[in-house]
C-alpha cells in the first residue's frame, strides 16, 4: 500500500508530479482522496452510516470515521473512487448516484505523517439497513449509525455524547449487534474546517431532496 502512486499537487490544486502513497505522507504532498457519506431516512429521522475504523489500521484504529474513503492512485479518475465503496462496505454504488458535496481540502498532521488532501467529498442516500453491508475486516471493523443532527450537535460540542447502533465484527467474522454510546473522542480527527463543510453540504443536500432551497 505504502508503494501505491499517487498524483501530487501544489497548493492551487495543479498536478505536479507522482509519488509513492509513503513519500506523500512523508513529505505532506497535496493528494486526491475520495470519500463518500451515507445517509438514511428511518422512520421519519436522517440517519447517517460511519465505518469503525480496523485495530490493526496503522492510522487512527478503532475510530469512526466516513462512511467509505480512499485514495485515489495516479492512474484513477474520480469515479473510479467508487471501488472504495464496494470494496469496504460490501455495497455497490453507480457514481451516477452520488451527490457531490464539493473538494475540501485539508491537512492533518501526525509525528510520522503529514496528510494534505484534496477531498472529492459526496453523499449517497440509501436504503440498505445495517445487514446489508459486508465490510473487510483489515479495513473496518464495522459499521454505525447515528442520528444526522446528534452527530452535527456532537461535532459543535452541543452534546457530550450521542447514541448508536451498529456491529462490530467478531473474531469468527459474525455481526455482534449493539448499541451504545459515543463522543467526539471516538470520532477520527479530521479538522474542524472539514467537518464543518460536510454538515453543511449533507444539511443543504437533504434540504434539497425535500423540495427546500436556500
Amino acid at each position: 500500500m505504502e508503494t501505491e502512486i499517487l498524483t501530487i499537487f501544489n497548493e492551487q490544486q495543479t498536478p505536479i508530479g507522482t509519488a509513492t502513497r509513503e513519500e506523500v505522507h512523508r513529505l505532506g504532498h497535496w493528494h486526491e482522496t475520495f470519500h463518500c457519506w451515507f445517509v438514511a431516512k428511518e422512520n421519519g429521522q436522517d440517519m447517517l452510516y460511519l465505518q469503525l475504523r480496523s485495530p490493526i489500521k496503522k492510522d487512527y484504529p478503532n475510530l469512526l470515521d466516513i462512511t467509505a474513503a480512499g485514495h485515489l492512485l495516479t492512474t484513477e479518475s474520480v469515479e473510479d473512487g467508487v471501488r472504495e465503496i464496494q470494496e469496504e462496505t460490501g455495497i455497490v454504488v453507480a457514481f451516477e448516484d452520488l451527490h457531490l458535496l464539493g473538494i475540501i481540502p485539508y491537512s492533518m498532521k501526525k509525528p510520522d505523517m503529514i496528510d494534505n488532501e484534496l477531498a472529492h467529498v459526496f453523499v449517497y442516500h440509501t436504503e440498505h439497513k445495517l445487514n446489508d453491508f459486508h465490510v473487510q475486516p483489515e479495513e473496518v471493523a464495522g459499521i454505525y449509525k447515528i442520528a444526522f443532527q446528534d452527530f452535527a450537535k456532537l461535532l459543535n460540542s452541543e452534546i457530550e455524547d450521542i447514541p448508536c447502533l451498529g456491529f462490530t465484527l467478531t473474531e469468527y467474522g459474525e455481526k455482534l449487534i449493539h448499541e451504545k454510546m459515543i463522543s467526539k473522542s471516538d470520532l477520527v480527527p479530521h479538522p474542524d474546517s472539514y467537518y464543518e463543510a460536510v454538515i453543511h453540504g449533507i444539511n443543504e443536500e437533504l434540504l434539497k431532496g425535500r423540495g427546500i432551497c436556500h
